[in-house]
């Protein structure tokens, strides 16, 4: 019986939330938005990326929510029912840097393709570093000086 129950509520549950979704999709115009994430040292797919959307206010503040897509086989997602206004993307894969951008939704469809690049080399102080990159550059002679 607490099964049928449980079963019940996440029904109604479930049906409030697509209902939510849906009110806020009868606002106004909305986009399919098509994404291919190919890696940028050689246009290959990126499989199972996460691409994140948030909306954003007038002010470029992120809504609360937002929507995570992951990428197919051939390096595409896309989502139907997009409102037009500004949107923030984010695509996160493993072995290669954060992507993020900010854009305008302002046609029935649009398609964003986001080529992902690899890790790059980090700076930190605390390793050991050769006695010739520890010395500050020294600035360029200035043209404008007298010779000696």
């Amino acid at each position: 019986m607490r099964a049928y129950v449980a079963g019940c509520a996440a029904v109604v549950l479930i049906g409030l939330a697509t209902g939510a979704a849906q009110k806020d999709r009868d606002e106004g115009p909305t986009s399919e938005v098509s994404f291919v994430i190919i890696k940028d040292y050689n246009d290959q797919p990126v499989r199972n990326a996460a691409v994140v959307m948030h909306e954003l206010d007038d002010h470029g503040k992120q809504e609360k929510g937002g929507l995570e897509l992951k990428t197919d086989a051939e390096g595409k997602a896309s989502y139907d029912g997009f409102p037009y206004g500004k949107m923030r993307v984010q695509v996160l894969a493993s072995g290669f840097q954060t992507f993020g951008a900010d854009y305008d939704i302002e046609e029935p469809s649009m398609a964003i393709t986001v080529r992902m690049k690899r890790p790059v080399q980090q700076y930190s102080v605390y390793d050991d570093h050769p006695k010739e990159q520890q010395q500050r550059p020294q600035p360029p002679p200035d043209p404008n000086a007298k010779p000696k």
